[in-house]
């Protein structure tokens, strides 16, 4: 079993950055790949960032590339999304999942935190 916790969100201007973290218990992080997800009021959730077990793969969706970073320190069992250049449509709550396939599509995450809120004034 693998817990996840979230951390880092708030309220900031547009164009500013924030780093979500999320701390995850269990022994088995390091074999396990990483996403973020985020959901807007009324929408979707919607796939944001992927980081394989090793942390040498990562992948985003366009709407993340080139603003958004992921990575992990599994001596600290965390996974990180720096985000920057930050747009009023990033407003969502961000959660953080664990899977054992590195995918985009949230079926495949069998762990997720509670999330974190996010809202970037314009």
């Amino acid at each position: 079993q693998v817990q996840l916790v979230e951390s880092g969100g708030g309220l900031v201007q547009a164009g500013g950055s924030l780093r979500l973290s999320c701390a995850a218990s269990g022994r088995t992080f390091s074999s396990l790949a990483m996403g973020w997800f985020r959901q807007a009021p009324g929408k979707e959730r919607e796939f944001v960032a992927a980081i394989s077990w090793s942390g040498v793969s990562t992948y985003y969706p366009d709407s993340a590339k080139g603003r958004f970073t992921i990575s992990r320190d599994n001596a600290k069992n965390t996974v990180y999304l720096q985000m920057n250049s930050l747009k009023p449509e990033d407003t969502a709550v961000y959660y953080c999942a664990a899977a054992y396939k590195y995918d985009s599509s949230p079926y495949e995450y069998d762990y997720w935190g509670q999330g974190t809120q996010v809202t970037v004034s314009s």
